[in-house]
């Protein structure tokens, strides 16, 4: 096994920490449902990706700047999240139902795609493509810069938000226990419909980024699952810091092994950190 040089391994080691940004964004909104409103919702994935293609969409068909869509997708998607979980709520759907409920949503969500956009690649061609920033030896991408920024404000924000507004305080009290929280005059059922929107517009921001650095492809939805859910186990769940902290240490991870050994020994780190945590602090998840 020959080791990489300095500069391979310090590019390696950025391209971790950019990935890793992603896997926290994308575990944020799956992150807060599962731990503050129980609901374990796969459905996230599909409104991911299904915020990148409608970014590729509006890009590509009427010119619209990549960043500009959020304006158009965050809004709605926040009413998606509103609207599943009323029919949650209406229907008293367990956390193992959910699980099987979003399922079947992501289900849905991915054959749509498929329906719209076909199986075939796609993949977004802007200018942020082009950019790039010479930073010494270490070229770091506009794109993947700016998912790293993002997660950092939305994952910072909302954890000062939960930490030191009422509002938040009041999310975290009815998360914890919610008639008692209903006792004192939290609305319990707004702060969710709130909560659940929140969720899925995260989900709508980071399909966003997926679809400024990745290539599309429906069936790609079930790749990320496995490496989120890690993210977000390890990180804890309901707390918002915790999957970019986790992200970024699996994309390290990742990253140097990928540097020192080979890509396909990659997918094995997430899994492992999170079957260590498991062993190590079987009670904190």
């Amino acid at each position: 096994m020959q080791l990489p040089g300095l500069e391979l391994l310090g590019q390696s080691l950025l391209s971790g920490l950019f990935i890793g940004g992603l896997y926290g964004l994308l575990g944020l909104g799956l992150s807060l449902s599962w731990g503050m409103l129980k609901q374990i919702n796969l459905a996230h994935f599909g409104l991911a990706f299904l915020g990148a293609y409608l970014t590729y969409q509006m890009s590509n068909s009427f010119g619209v700047d990549p960043m500009v869509t959020l304006v158009i997708i965050v809004p709605g998607f926040f009413l998606i999240g509103m609207a599943m979980h009323w029919v949650f709520a209406k229907f008293k759907v367990t956390p193992f139902n959910s699980l099987l409920v979003t399922f079947g949503l992501l289900a849905i969500i991915e054959s749509l795609i498929q329906y719209v956009w076909t199986a075939d690649y796609r993949k977004l061609e802007s200018h942020y493509a082009e950019v790039k920033f010479k930073v010494g030896l270490f070229y770091i991408p506009l794109p993947e810069l700016l998912t790293l920024l993002l997660a950092l404000a939305l994952c910072v924000g909302t954890w000062v938000v939960l930490r030191y507004t009422s509002t938040g305080k009041a999310m975290r009290a009815m998360s914890e226990n919610p008639r008692m929280a209903a006792a004192f005059g939290v609305n319990e059922r707004m702060l969710a419909l709130w909560l659940s929107g929140a969720a899925s517009a995260f989900a709508g921001v980071a399909g966003v980024c997926l679809a400024l650095s990745f290539t599309l492809a429906p069936s790609q939805i079930y790749g990320w699952i496995g490496v989120v859910f890690s993210a977000v186990m390890i990180g804890g769940l309901g707390n918002p810091l915790g999957p970019l902290i986790a992200g970024i240490v699996i994309g390290l991870s990742e990253a140097t092994t990928m540097a020192i050994t080979a890509p396909a020994w990659a997918p094995l780190v997430s899994f492992s950190l999170l079957i260590a945590v498991l062993l190590l602090r079987p009670g904190k998840i």
